[in-house]
């Protein structure tokens, strides 16, 4: 795959104190790579720079193929970015908005088309300011996409949105690789970046502390699976299988709700159902689960200070 983006041993100061100690990433084209971190990371730092808003301390940086602290309007022609937070012009209806932003463009995308990928076809004479705040981020996307860039910065793209608004902005985001738009994401949520994302980042006190896809980042996929099940009436740990027994987890065995910890969970279900089945006990609220990419991310940065990034 080409890589749209490439930094080395980025750093930037501000004063006495390094918000970006000397990281390295990359981007491939086509992709979503999620970007997470928390408040005072060094998150926001790096994306400004990578959209050319902030000069760096030190360090190499290419996006698209050129130096985001030299490049001229040609290039910001060719990346797209979705802030965290903006107003839509006042007096102008969706489409006169996109109209506006797609003359500040040498080939802009038709207008109809963008607000109907984003799915604002509907709402084009609708007056931007009465848009429900779903429908005004999927303005947002829909203005950083009237350019037709070749990489889209999001940040925090569903902030504020109901389960239903979310799902709708997901599936919108998911369909940008039918256009073979690179999406570089910023997000807190961390179902967002499992589902959307086909690499993850995570930066924590100005480093990067882990890398890989949502399913293998920091060991996820080798992490130990939980198993969870609540003991049959008039039963008790006595009459479960020795390797069941063997696999509870420390402080478990008290209540009737177990917590058994298994590297090789097929070595201890097997035994339970075959248990279970023998006597005709039910399991309902049998549970299998391997750490969430949540569980992961907070190990990851939980000695990340509360300060939050310079401005």
């Amino acid at each position: 795959m080409d890589t749209v983006i490439r930094v080395s041993a980025l750093r930037m100061r501000y004063g006495p104190f390094e918000a970006v100690r000397g990281i390295d990433l990359e981007v491939r084209r086509g992709e979503v790579f999620a970007f997470l971190g928390p408040n005072g990371a060094g998150k926001t730092t790096t994306v400004e720079i990578l959209e050319g808003y902030r000069r760096r301390t030190a360090g190499e940086v290419d996006v698209l193929g050129e130096d985001p602290a030299r490049a001229g309007p040609a290039w910001r022609a060719r990346i797209g970015v979705v802030l965290q937070e903006s107003q839509p012009e006042r007096d102008l209806t969706v489409a006169e908005c996109m109209r506006l932003y797609a003359g500040y463009y040498p080939a802009p995308r038709p207008v109809g088309e963008t607000l109907e990928l984003v799915g604002l076809a509907e709402q084009a004479d609708a007056a931007a300011t009465r848009l429900s705040g779903g429908q005004r981020r999927r303005l947002d996307v829909a203005l950083s996409l009237i350019g037709d860039p070749e990489l889209l910065f999001l940040d925090e793209p569903t902030t504020g949105f109901d389960p239903s608004a979310r799902r709708a902005a997901w599936d919108m985001i998911a369909g940008l690789r039918a256009l073979g738009v690179t999406v570089f994401l910023t997000t807190h949520f961390m179902d967002e970046a499992e589902h959307l994302a086909d690499r993850v980042t995570v930066i924590s006190d100005g480093l990067i502390v882990a890398e890989g896809t949502p399913g293998t980042i920091g060991g996820r996929e080798r992490a130990a699976a939980e198993i969870r099940f609540t003991l049959p009436p008039a039963t008790g740990l006595a009459d479960l299988p020795p390797a069941v027994r063997a696999a509870l987890a420390d402080g478990e065995g008290e209540g009737r709700r177990l917590l058994l910890r298994a590297d090789r969970p097929l070595t201890v279900l097997g035994p339970l159902i075959g248990w279970a089945e023998a006597r005709g006990h039910e399991l309902p609220d049998l549970e299998v689960r391997r750490p969430s990419l949540e569980d992961v991310y907070l190990a990851l940065t939980a000695n990340e200070t509360a300060a939050t990034e310079v401005p």
